[in-house]
């Protein structure tokens, strides 16, 4: 990715994972009959929110690089040179993936 993105406050900018191609039976999938998956790999995140009572900054509990699962309709998609990322809130991931 050789545009530089920095998301704001609790923001989170993630790489998608790829679509499956084909199914665990050896059939492939045509385009339109791929789900998008709703993991990836976090790019960047924010410097957090502010707490509004004592004016501090309250970090992310992600990462850069940390894959997580988030819903199904999370962020928004935004077109970066050839690559198609997330941008989407902290409260919209679901889960850290520990391997």
């Amino acid at each position: 990715m050789s545009t530089k993105v920095r998301p704001l406050g609790n923001k989170v900018l993630i790489k998608r994972d790829e679509a499956e191609t084909k199914t665990e039976s050896g059939i492939y999938l045509p385009e339109g009959a791929k789900d998008k998956p709703k993991s990836g790999t976090i790019q960047a995140v924010g410097n957090g929110n502010i707490n509004t009572e004592t004016g501090d900054r309250i970090p992310l509990t992600v990462k850069k690089g940390d894959k997580v699962i988030f819903t199904s309709y999370a962020g928004t998609e935004v077109k970066l040179g050839k690559d198609t990322l997330l941008i989407m809130t902290e409260e919209d991931i679901l889960a850290v993936i520990d391997d």
